[in-house]
């Protein structure tokens, strides 16, 4: 709306760029047109003020389709007037000189004009439509139909409306009825989402079917591994324990050669020292033989001297020395006892 300020008996208005004023006095046009500043004095001044920009009317109303169903249309019709001066003439734009302000409703006159004008056409084709269609397919034709109506209706030019755009935003039925047309669709994308979700479920079964087989083979590998770990490892300690039987046994050939070679050494210094035993023995042998020989032969040789030497003397002497040595050869004899008949019979004997 138009600024107005006071200034004593006087009225200043300052417009807007997207409206157009008209000051009239006296039925002359002093000046009109958009984005005007000036004064004026309010007793006799004739104020109209049109709205110059594009305008926005949302329109919201129900109609019925051929099977009798109610729907809701919603469209938004986009509107301009062309020729102010001629809707200033047509419709009352005037405005109160003292508070800038209309003194009637002009908008919204237009407003209603403008839903009427919408309603009827989109009115009798949603009337000829079913619903099916209607919701499907019938937004572009209302659409055409209600910018047609409001191109070619001459209330319109002569107001000097022009429709810039006329667009149907949504037909909608009832709650009701809209939610029991959906259901269909609901029950399929819930079945989607049931086919999705399984579909999903049994990708997961066979990914962990999968991952468990990955599992098994990487057990079986494993297993594998250490089975060849286990032969490796029996084989390595096999052949550390043949290694090891070839050292004992270069060990034992070696002690064995050294005690062969210490058995034959100390056989032969056995041998030695048994053959230098034998020939000391055999010495001592002969020594003892050449000295028993000797003795014997001192013996004999004293023996047959000293038989000489008895074979000469008289019998009363040899019994004598016989007696003599076996006396030698008695035990001790403390006492002796010599009865007269022991006495008779060695008389006797010496007699002889």
């Amino acid at each position: 709306m138009a600024d107005v300020t006071r200034r004593l008996h006087l009225r200043h208005l300052r417009g807007a760029a997207t409206s157009w004023v008209s000051h009239t006095v006296k039925g002359r046009v002093k000046r009109s047109g958009t984005g005007l500043s000036f004064w004026y004095r309010p007793l006799t001044a004739v104020l109209s003020e049109v709205p110059v920009d594009d305008r926005e009317l949302p329109l919201l109303f129900h109609a019925r389709t051929e099977d009798f169903a109610d729907v809701t249309v919603q469209a938004t019709v986009t509107y301009r007037f062309s020729d102010p001066a001629s809707a200033a003439s047509r419709l009352d734009f005037s405005i109160d000189p003292y508070r800038g302000r209309w003194r009637g409703q002009p908008l919204d006159q237009v407003a209603t004009l403008l839903a009427e004008l919408a309603q009827q056409p989109a009115l009798d084709l949603l009337a000829r439509l079913p619903l099916a269609e209607a919701l499907t397919s019938g937004i572009a034709p209302v659409r055409q139909s209600v910018a047609d109506a409001l191109a070619s209706d001459p209330r319109l030019t002569e107001t000097a409306v022009a429709v810039v755009s006329a667009r149907v935003v949504a037909i909608r039925p009832e709650p009701d009825l809209e939610r029991a047309l959906q259901t269909p669709t609901r029950e399929q994308v819930q079945q989607d989402a049931d086919k999705a979700t399984y579909a999903r479920r049994a990708h997961a079964v066979q990914q962990e079917r999968q991952i468990a087989e990955n599992e098994l083979q990487s057990r079986i590998e494993l297993a594998r591994r250490q089975q060849e770990l286990v032969e490796q490892h029996g084989a390595n300690t096999r052949r550390e324990a043949e290694l090891d039987a070839e050292t004992q046994l270069v060990a034992a050939k070696a002690d064995a050669d050294r005690k062969e070679v210490a058995s034959i050494a100390a056989a032969e210094r056995a041998r030695r020292t048994a053959a230098g035993e034998a020939e000391g023995t055999r010495v001592r042998d002969e020594a003892r033989a050449a000295g028993a020989r000797l003795v014997g032969l001192a013996e004999a040789e004293a023996e047959a001297a000293r038989m000489a030497a008895y074979r000469d003397l008289p019998p009363e002497v040899l019994q004598a020395l016989a007696l003599r040595e076996i006396a030698g050869q008695l035990p001790q004899i403390n006492e002796l006892t010599i009865t007269p008949d022991v006495l008779t019979s060695l008389a006797g004997r010496l007699g002889k």
